[in-house]
């Protein structure tokens, strides 16, 4: 069952319900009334005869005509039958008993021998009793009626309440439905539907920002998941395409090893090829398996890192491995980000490494570090060829020359590591052309909390 329906029923039950409430109340109090009038006319008749038994018949019954009370007078005799003194409207439908007698002898009641009627009795002298009933067949027939009028006027107030609650909420389902066929329509794959309009309250309203935010994310999401699986996919190609090339090299020499054939020179010269094509899978495996690890870098505990003590040492450490070169570095002093220190010597290393590769052995080298608002700066800058394009984030297996082949380069991994590197520690790089000529790159990583 729809919620409209669920609503409408339930708005509509609790209107009969609350509408056959008041008026069983209004006809229970009507009832109550009526009671009290019978009785309050009964309790004055026995009171006038009351102080004088002798003369209570004839005192009760003046008082009946003179105030023109529907009552039936009816004297019980200790033997034989009751005598009828005055009959009203309704005659008494049996005929009253002593035991009548003794049980409304206090107050007026309803006895089980004489149904329909209100009755009390009064001592009239030599073991008489008078029995007064007043007739309450007249309120029982108006409190039919009234119960009548009463389900009848229920019942139309629930036909109003139906079609106002139809009219009040007609706009609220009918944009409740429209956003459950919207929400059924992204669900099965048909995000191209336009968002419907809400016409409805303010919750709804509410609903349906919320709803196009969710399947804005969801989009964003699955267009994020189908980017990441096709660069994985192309990542998987590329790295078996990479490891692929040095095993063929090696399966070949090892054939021509295994051959005996080979002269001393040829299998020397093979051994070195084989020696050197094991060393470039092993550092191949070993970026790998460092991306690897930089993808869930963010799930490992961080460790405080003094950057600028590690900045100094690596740039005097390369100062003095390569006296050849001008070596530039401004480092300010304390400065501290939170991350991997592994991670961050990684960087400082591939970016010198770089450098020593692709870039003449006089090419000027400047390192700069410093603290820029919450952001630590790392600048390092060479005066080598530099890059055909800047400010493109590097992609894995990406040389950026074609001079930087597997040959006389590296695996294209380094310029990707730099970059996760920098993601791990919430910061990113920048390629930039250098004053110097060269290549310039800006990593900008946050401070340590203090």
């Amino acid at each position: 069952m729809r919620i409209a329906t669920r609503f409408t029923l339930l708005f509509v039950c609790l209107t009969l319900l609350v509408a056959l409430t008041v008026g069983w109340f209004a006809v229970a109090e009507s009832s109550r009334a009526q009671y009290a009038t019978i009785d309050t006319s009964i309790d004055e008749v026995v009171a006038s005869g009351l102080r004088n038994p002798n003369t209570a018949l004839s005192n009760a019954l003046y008082v009946v005509q003179r105030n023109n009370y529907n009552l039936d007078l009816d004297v019980v005799f200790p033997t034989g039958p009751p005598t009828p003194v005055k009959t009203g409207t309704v005659p008494l439908s049996g005929r009253p008993t002593f035991t009548d007698v003794r049980e409304s002898l206090n107050r007026a009641v309803h006895v089980a021998n004489l149904p329909g009627f209100q009755v009390r009795s009064l001592n009239v002298g030599g073991g008489d009793y008078l029995i007064v009933a007043g007739s309450t067949a007249g309120i029982t027939k108006q409190n039919e009626h009234l119960a009548l009028l009463v389900a009848a006027a229920a019942l139309l107030v629930a036909l109003l309440s139906l079609a106002l609650a139809r009219q009040v909420t007609r706009r609220d389902f009918r944009t409740m439905t429209r956003l459950i066929e919207y929400a059924g329509d992204v669900a099965s794959g048909n995000q191209d539907q336009p968002t419907p309009q809400s016409e409805g309250s303010t919750d709804l309203k509410e609903l349906r920002e919320a709803l196009v935010i969710m399947v804005e994310s969801l989009q964003e999401r699955i267009a994020l998941e189908a980017q990441n699986a096709e660069a994985m996919q192309q990542f998987i190609n590329d790295a078996s395409h990479e490891l692929r090339t040095p095993l063929t090299v090696v399966k070949g020499y090892n054939e021509l090893l295994a051959s005996g054939t080979a002269s001393a020179e040829l299998q020397a010269r093979a051994v070195t090829r084989v020696q050197r094509e094991v060393e470039r899978m092993e550092e191949l495996v070993r970026d790998l398996l460092l991306l690897a690890e930089l993808r869930e870098a963010p799930h490992h505990a961080s460790q405080r890192v003094a950057l600028s003590d590690l900045v100094i040492q690596r740039a005097s450490e390369f100062t003095f491995e390569h006296p050849e070169r001008s070596v530039t570095s401004n480092v300010t002093e304390g400065i501290a980000i939170d991350g991997r220190p592994e991670f961050v010597e990684r960087l400082m290393n591939n970016a010198l490494t770089n450098i020593l590769r692709y870039t003449p052995s006089d090419a000027p080298v400047r390192i700069a570090l410093d603290a820029v608002g919450s952001t630590a700066r790392l600048v390092i800058e060479d005066g080598g060829p530099g890059l055909p394009a800047y400010g493109v984030r590097p992609q894995r297996f990406q040389r950026f020359d074609e001079s930087r082949s597997r040959e006389t380069g590296g695996s294209g991994l380094g310029m990707s590591i730099m970059a996760d590197v920098a993601d791990s520690l919430g910061g990113e790089m920048l390629t930039e052309r250098s004053p110097l000529g060269g290549l310039r790159l800006t990593f900008s990583v946050p401070l340590a909390a203090s």
